[in-house]
């Protein structure tokens, strides 16, 4: 009885593991009003499956921000997520290293 109490009380003091700062993706967010399928399907298309997963794009599910997208990718591959959605005619409203940076203008 007295292990399964410890067992218990050390699940609970599992701490959870940081990243570093210099470890973590830097990530940029952008905001379309599209749907996520035409935003994949862009990418996709000019950069290929290599540069897609390069880029690291995934969309952030948030509700301030009714009937658009918020999309990131790495800082890196930016350049190249923009040409690719401009080539489909998705216009980028506003780009921001941070999430309540979109929200400023929106």
């Amino acid at each position: 009885m007295r292990l399964l109490k410890r067992r218990k009380i050390m699940a609970n003091k599992i701490k959870k593991l940081k990243l570093r700062p210099s470890a973590r993706d830097k990530r940029r967010y952008f905001l379309v009003k599209t749907s996520n399928a035409k935003v994949e399907a862009a990418i996709l298309e000019y950069i290929g499956v290599l540069g897609f997963a390069k880029s690291a794009y995934m969309k952030v599910n948030t509700k301030d921000f009714p009937g658009r997208l918020v999309g990131s990718c790495l800082v890196k591959s930016l350049e190249e997520v923009r040409a690719a959605l401009a080539f489909a005619g998705i216009k980028i409203e506003k780009v921001s290293g941070t999430l309540k940076g979109l929200r400023g203008k929106s």
